[in-house]
């Protein structure tokens, strides 16, 4: 009897085992949990009276009644009440003296309580966060960051928690502006620039934060809210396409072949019921709508006020607050010059910092000319701009300068003037286009880049010789922007691109406007089809007749008021035009242009009218239309990109490349480098190993990456191993042990011609009914 109560004492003290009983049937076993409370409640007594003085055993035994009370607190909520607070409290006393498994032991018990709902995360965010700013261990200080962000990520998994999510916002903006000079608000950084980047907080809040990050007093914090700016948008569309390739690896065909093949067990039937969820909340992510995530750089609430605080506090002041070196000031510039290009501000002092920087000894002088390039738009005046073009061409482009040297000033000019054409002059343009005909690679590609934009923007700039057919027949036309004069302010029509050629291609079909209109919505269903306000118009009855609202008699006055007005102004555009070509000096260029400066008057407007599309402003483009339009957008490109012998020159290729680059793309250092690897000369190791026989790899290194000789064979079985695929069994059988094949060999010989027969026919059998399983269909 003795025995057994001994035995069950040792059970009833196993801590694990009698937390298992517990789950399955709490009210019976109370009294267990109350002994084990109270043996906690001592402990803990006793270590907040000597903390210090506590032997090994007790640390280990408060550690074990702590997580055993943790897991099962929520069965019993009225004696546990206080179980949440007394860890706290024991944390933020003595966090900096306890053992390092006890420290980590309270913290996951915290976790845990949160999970089990027993506090809430803003209680369990307030116990951690002041830990995680205040604490001197670095190992706490990593594992509180990661409980803090995972438990701020699960908040949010299913729907967003806008409480919390502003209570932890408030609380990151204050910690960085509460004291601006104290490296503390590095962790308000750290913690707001993952969310960002795991899509958790994409709102203007989020990017406040970070704004006054960038104009702290520490070099740290400021580096870290600088990045963000630059670099936070491309790590989630790098993180979203990291998480899309993971689940869409799954292939639920395959899982499912080895599922019939292999031997069930619970653990593979569990990992099937796994993929095939993964795989359905990937579906249901696919079919969801797409979240609208505005760039950081868009949620800016003042962009001119925040460009004009980082330039004066960080990059102008004779006493600055806070020292950064090269790098971190080059990382300041470049956000400046991406707001200014970006939003088109107005910060005329920028351009005058640059100018003691563009010589070629500057250290990171490419940095610089894309900090430039960015900073430059159509807004700039071009009297700001001339001298730093005038500085980079007398700096830069010379015979006597290096061959990488002439090509970045060349590439850095060409980026200024793609998006300033007027910051160039008549006199340089000529002078630096002669480069064309360098026999340095890279120098002659950057030429003709430069010579390639100025013939699209400004062809009146260059010499005769120097425009090209493309650009004399503009400018004898006047049809093309490179025979218009270019003025300061001027702003390029807007409106639905390739508009033109779906108003060209409903004219060439020559439907009537109704029958049109009626075909383009046909098999189009909105997606509200029960309701009746998206049913399109409706009709509506007065006193017994039906009247049709899509079109009222005065919507088609105004309509054609617009049409009149529109008339008015062209005829009178084309009229000045017209009185402007007449009283210029008669040259050989002018008599091609007076002739067509004499058509008839109506001929003139007829053509003008032509040129603007009024087909947006006139009728609602249904869903067959737009259709249609990405249709002959597409077609259109392939058009452009026929073989042509002007096209396929690689200078105007750079040239459109530049041209279509949308304004929120960064202008890098490589893009002013350009073409200069061409112009790199073999070092003497790189000559001894091509005299070896060896070749460079895909980014031109030579060693044992680039020395690969093996067969394809060989490099395709290393791809299939890579992948985790398998072998063949013929592969199999190559590579099994001689040993192991001897039995097999020994009774295939021993084997009579009635037992040969036999095997025959168990093969034969096996293949009708799809080997040994029946794995047939």
């Amino acid at each position: 009897m003795k025995r057994k109560l001994g035995a069950l004492e040792k059970v009833d003290a196993d801590l694990p085992n009698l937390q298992h009983k517990i789950r399955n049937d709490s009210s019976s076993y109370q009294d267990d949990f109350l002994n084990q409370y109270s043996q906690y409640s001592s402990l803990y007594e006793l270590f907040l009276s000597s903390p210090t003085t506590t032997d090994d055993a007790g640390l280990v035994r408060l550690r074990d009644l702590i997580d055993f009370v943790s897991h099962v607190a929520d069965c019993y909520p009225a004696i546990t009440t206080g179980f949440a607070n007394d860890l706290t409290r024991l944390l933020e006393l003595h966090h900096a003296t306890l053992e390092a498994e006890l420290r980590d032991k309270i913290v996951t018990s915290l976790v845990l309580l949160r999970r089990k709902k027993v506090i809430d995360s803003t209680n369990l965010l307030n116990t951690l966060w002041p830990l995680l700013i205040s604490t001197p261990s670095k190992s706490l200080r990593a594992l509180l960051f990661q409980k803090i962000l995972s438990d701020l990520r699960n908040s949010n998994s299913k729907s967003t928690n806008h409480k919390l999510n502003k209570n932890v916002q408030t609380t990151c903006y204050n910690i960085i502006a509460s004291d601006p000079s104290s490296p503390k608000g590095l962790w308000a950084v750290k913690l707001t620039r993952e969310l960002w980047r795991r899509q958790v907080w994409s709102d203007a809040k989020a990017v406040s934060i970070m704004e006054i990050a960038a104009l702290s007093q520490d070099a740290k914090v400021v580096a870290g809210g600088v990045r963000f700016f630059l670099g936070g948008d491309q790590e989630r569309e790098e993180a979203a396409d990291e998480d899309s390739d993971e689940e869409g690896g799954i292939d639920m065909r395959q899982l499912k072949h080895q599922a019939g093949i292999n031997k069930k067990s619970a653990k593979r039937d569990k990992d099937l019921r796994a993929a095939a969820a993964k795989v359905k909340r990937k579906q249901k992510k696919k079919n969801a709508p797409h979240p609208l995530n505005f760039s950081a750089l868009h949620l800016l609430h003042d962009p001119q006020g925040f460009a004009e605080k980082l330039f004066a506090q960080h990059l102008q002041p004779s006493q600055p607050k806070v020292r950064l070196n090269l790098e971190q000031k080059l990382l300041v510039l470049n956000l400046v010059s991406r707001l200014v290009g970006l939003h088109k501000l107005t910060l005329i002092p920028l351009y005058s910092y640059f100018i003691k920087f563009l010589t070629p000894r500057q250290p990171s002088v490419t940095g610089f000319l894309a900090s430039l390039a960015q900073a430059t738009h159509a807004l700039v005046p071009p009297d700001v701009l001339d001298p730093l073009v005038q500085k980079i061409a007398n700096e830069f482009v010379s015979e006597a300068a290096a061959s990488e040297v002439a090509s970045a000033g060349l590439n850095g000019i060409r980026e200024v003037c793609v998006r300033q054409p007027l910051a160039m002059n008549e006199t340089l343009l000529q002078d630096l286009v002669q480069y064309r005909k360098s026999k340095d690679k890279g120098v002659q590609m950057a030429a003709r880049g430069l010579l390639s934009l100025y013939r699209e923007v400004g062809a009146e700039m260059l010499r005769k010789r120097d425009r090209g057919r493309d650009a004399a027949l503009k400018l004898r036309s006047k049809d093309g922007d490179g025979g218009l004069e270019r003025r300061f302010g001027q702003v390029e029509e807007g409106g639905i691109e390739g508009l033109d050629l779906l108003e060209k291609w409903k004219e060439e079909q020559g439907l009537d406007e109704a029958e049109d209109e009626a075909k383009g919505w046909e098999n189009w269903d909105a997606e509200s089809d029960d309701s009746e306000s998206s049913g399109g118009w409706v009709n509506v009855e007065s006193d017994g007749e039906e009247i049709d609202v899509s079109d009222s008699e005065d919507e088609k006055e105004k309509g054609a008021k617009l049409a009149e007005k529109r008339k008015v102004a062209v005829a009178e555009a084309v009229k000045e035009a017209n009185v402007t070509e007449t009283a210029t000096t008669p040259t050989d260029a002018d008599t091609a242009s007076r002739t067509t400066a004499s058509l008839e008057p109506e001929a003139a407007l007829k053509r003008e009218e032509q040129r603007i599309s009024t087909l947006a402003t006139t009728r609602i483009l249904t869903p067959a239309d737009l259709a249609k339009l990405a249709e002959l957008r597409q077609n259109a490109a392939i058009t452009a990109s026929l073989p042509s012998a002007k096209r396929r020159k690689l200078a105007q290729q750079a040239s459109a490349a530049a041209q279509a680059r949308h304004a929120d793309d960064a202008v890098t250092a490589s893009d002013i480098a350009g073409l200069a690897k061409f112009s790199h000369k073999t070092t003497r190791e790189e000559k001894v190993a091509m005299a070896r026989g060896e070749r460079p790899d895909e980014n031109g290194r030579f060693g044992a990456a680039g020395n690969d000789h093996r067969s394809t064979t060989a490099r395709r079985k290393e791809k299939k191993a890579s992948e985790g695929k398998s072998t063949t069994n013929k592969e199999k059988a190559r590579k099994k042990n001689f040993l192991m094949t001897l039995g097999k060999a020994k009774r295939k010989g021993k084997m009579s011609l009635v037992d040969r027969g036999k095997v025959l026919k168990a093969h034969v059998d096996r293949g009708k009914r799809g080997g040994r399983r029946g794995n047939i269909g």
